[in-house]
């Protein structure tokens, strides 16, 4: 969570041919805009993506992590002017492919900016990256507003951020503990049958495996955005969503 130089503008991910193909939005952690941001953006252009890739710092500022951490009303007004980002580009580019990649307290505030959309829109998906939210906290609103869902990335050998930090400062979401990030989520109780559905269709979690380490990735808080590991693993993911949106939209199985 701690911060770093390093951040260019990055200007060459965010020209009009690149939006014409889609849209990433790339969240950074409470340290905001550093060279970790930097890596992702990179690491996924370097992948195939071809879509606009934006890093949006959504935080205070640096070295004011208990504020971009824990002041929840600060956070949820800003998720709720990246989705009005998100709907502008939708309006201006109708049917193309839309992401969020979120890292860290990124990640919290990614499910918060899904929330935050209107009933009628929706996103491709969703990638989170040692996310710093409770593992309980409920996901059912968010993952109705996207196609393909979201995909939780998370580590167990993250225990300094996501286990002791979080378990001190608290996550994105107040609680104090363990993080989804470093043991993924679990289904909270009182669901009902169609959100407990959207759970098994569209909630995937991917631990961190060992196969990582030969892409840059040993397990810690920012191998997640490791520019190698981002182009080997996240890359693929957001490019076959791309590939196949058309699929992921006309499965209306789960409740809209």
């Amino acid at each position: 969570m701690a911060g770093a130089s390093g951040c260019g503008s990055l200007k060459e991910f965010r020209t009009p041919q690149r939006a014409e193909a889609g849209y990433t939005l790339v969240l950074p952690g409470i340290e905001g805009r550093s060279v970790w941001n930097t890596n992702i953006v990179k690491g996924l252009a370097d992948g195939g993506v071809p879509s606009a890739i934006e890093v949006y710092d959504w935080t205070v500022g640096p070295f004011l992590f208990p504020v971009n951490l824990r002041d929840i009303e600060r956070n949820r007004r800003e998720a709720r002017r990246i989705a009005a980002k998100i709907v502008q580009y939708q309006d201006a580019n109708p049917g193309k492919p839309v992401h969020l990649v979120g890292h860290s307290g990124g990640g919290g505030m990614a499910v918060l900016t899904l929330e935050a959309l209107p009933p009628n829109r929706r996103i491709t998906g969703a990638i989170l990256l040692a996310a710093a939210i409770s593992p309980d906290y409920d996901l059912s609103r968010a993952l109705k507003r996207t196609d393909a869902g979201i995909w939780n990335f998370y580590s167990p050998y993250d225990m300094g951020f996501l286990v002791a930090g979080t378990t001190v400062m608290g996550a994105i979401d107040g609680k104090h503990g363990k993080a989804a990030g470093a043991v993924g989520f679990v289904r909270p109780w009182g669901l009902s049958e169609q959100d407990r559905a959207l759970y098994r269709t569209r909630l995937h979690q991917q631990r961190y495996s060992h196969d990582m380490v030969s892409s840059g990735h040993a397990g810690g808080h920012f191998g997640w955005a490791d520019r190698t590991f981002v182009a080997k693993w996240l890359a693929p993911l957001v490019y076959s969503q791309i590939d196949t949106r058309t699929r992921y939209a006309a499965d209306e199985a789960a409740p809209q």
